[in-house]
């Protein structure tokens, strides 16, 4: 069973929006361009553009691509701990009396 953290550190939840945000937008341009080859070829009319303000098929991808990429790291980061820094084990240097 996947235990949720009681408490999130604004940066990492902040990341993960950035990280999600981002990452969508990339699946959104590759999956337009994959629709578009497919478009070519097989001489279909499938409505997938990169233009969003003009299609609204594609500003719906691009919302739906943004929004599951950002709840899967926002879900990354509620479900996963976060590390935790080792104390130097370094050399412990005395001082001269």
């Amino acid at each position: 069973m996947v235990q949720m953290t009681t408490t999130q550190d604004p940066l990492r939840l902040a990341a993960a929006v950035i990280l999600g945000i981002v990452t969508g937008s990339i699946l959104f341009f590759i999956v337009a361009l994959l629709i578009g080859t497919f478009n070519d070829i097989a001489r279909t009319n499938i409505s997938i553009t990169t233009n969003v303000a003009e299609n609204i098929f594609s500003l719906v991808l691009l919302v739906v691509l943004i929004v599951v990429c950002v709840a899967g790291f926002w879900w990354k980061v509620t479900t996963t701990p976060p590390s935790e820094q080792k104390p130097e084990t370094g050399p412990e240097t005395e001082q001269e009396d």
